[in-house]
């Protein structure tokens, strides 16, 4: 089977790859950590540099803490792993380096759009049983449509109680493994931090924003803060405070990361944005002059999770639950924490660049799966004329 044999059922392996391009890799920065992760001849050389990224935002941080992966139990068989994204490819990565760390553990994955794939799950799992073992996706909302359709199974412990509360499912059938905070990117030479209202309602009648705030309202993120809003404030106040922003003058781009780093040219004071697109500009350029701040309980502090479940009907539970177990591991959430600049989901892994921790945000008190509503979401913004 190569990287691109495509199985049966229309999953991939990737081994073929590991074998032949991880290899110069594996090599060039084995060693450049005092973790070791094996290298003994067996399960090849894979160091903590090798889940680690690069960069000045990551440049001298302490060894995780946490679960390490050597402290679990060895992946061995073959998972099918159905792939919601993944940051551009990044979440292949990370399964690629266990793949390489465990020479008797293999992945066939599929890769689409988290809505299309819990879609397929529901529909395998009504016809009998899906060819998936385990579920990956980069929104709670379409983890959330997977467990309400009862196609899941049950999460080990070690997994749920790693991970705080409010990022896994209230009956545990779903975990967070990385997380993305809404915040406010501002401009350091037109604003401090006590500049930003603690409260997006407050933004509309905020002098230093009018004419200058930026946002993407057809990026997903957005879409889910205004679900998050409509969950917590009504339908109502939420085309208001939408109305209220369009008269207030506020810029529309393509995406979060031109709003960042519209933001640190100057060209807006402040906008609307995932945390880790200021974080991606400022990787690139230290001096840009771009903070964060957060607003408190609110949509505008919205953490939204890429999580994991397992599958009712797979024959491969004992590996599923390790394989869960190893994404919460220190080694893997370091990897989220510096290669896609995500919040970690465990405590002892600290996020990049001089963000709060995971617990000091101060997020919504909903329950993320009810974010999947992003078809009324749509039809709000269009009418409202945001869309």
């Amino acid at each position: 089977m190569t990287d691109d044999d495509t199985l049966s059922d229309g999953t991939r392996s990737r081994r073929r790859f590991l074998q032949f391009g991880g290899a110069t890799a594996a090599a060039a920065l084995a060693g450049c950590s005092g973790l070791s992760l094996g290298g003994d001849g067996d399960t090849g050389p894979v160091s903590l540099s090798d889940f680690r990224g690069s960069g000045p935002l990551v440049a001298q941080r302490p060894d995780p803490g946490g679960t390490s992966i050597e402290d679990l139990p060895a992946l061995e068989g073959e998972l099918t792993l159905y792939l919601g994204g993944g940051e551009g490819g990044l979440y292949l990565d990370l399964i690629e380096l266990l793949e390489r760390r465990y020479p008797d553990f293999t992945t066939n994955h599929r890769l689409e759009a988290s809505s299309d794939l819990a879609n397929t799950i529901i529909e395998e799992v009504d016809a009998g049983q899906s060819p998936a073992d385990v579920f990956m996706a980069v929104d709670a909302g379409s983890l959330g449509a997977v467990a309400n359709a009862g196609a899941t199974a049950a999460l080990p412990e070690e997994a749920l109680s790693a991970v705080p509360e409010e990022f896994q499912d209230e009956q545990g059938r779903w975990v967070g493994i990385a997380g993305r905070a809404r915040a406010i990117p501002y401009n350091t030479n037109e604003l401090s931090a006590s500049d930003v209202p603690a409260s997006v309602q407050d933004f509309p009648e905020t002098g230093a924003f009018q004419d200058s705030l930026g946002w993407a309202p057809t990026y997903s993120a957005f879409q889910s803060f205004v679900t998050a809003m409509r969950l917590i404030r009504g339908d109502e106040e939420t085309r208001a405070w939408l109305q209220a922003m369009l008269d207030a003058g506020i810029s529309e781009y393509p995406d979060e990361f031109r709003v960042s780093n519209a933001v640190a040219d100057g060209e807006l004071v402040a906008g609307f944005a995932n945390h880790y697109y200021s974080q991606r500009v400022k990787s690139a350029r230290q001096d840009a002059p771009l903070d964060l701040a957060f607003t408190e309980g609110d949509a505008g502090a919205l953490v939204n999770v890429s999580g994991l479940e397992i599958l009712q009907g797979t024959q491969n539970s004992e590996l599923a639950a390790n394989f869960v177990r190893h994404i919460l591991s220190a080694e893997a959430q370091e990897f989220f924490a510096t290669r896609t600049f995500a919040y970690p989901m465990i405590p002892g892994v600290q996020p990049v660049g001089g963000l709060p921790t995971i617990d000091e945000l101060d997020p919504p008190d909903i329950d993320l799966t009810e974010l999947a509503d992003v078809a009324g979401t749509v039809d709000l913004l269009r009418e409202a004329g945001v869309l």
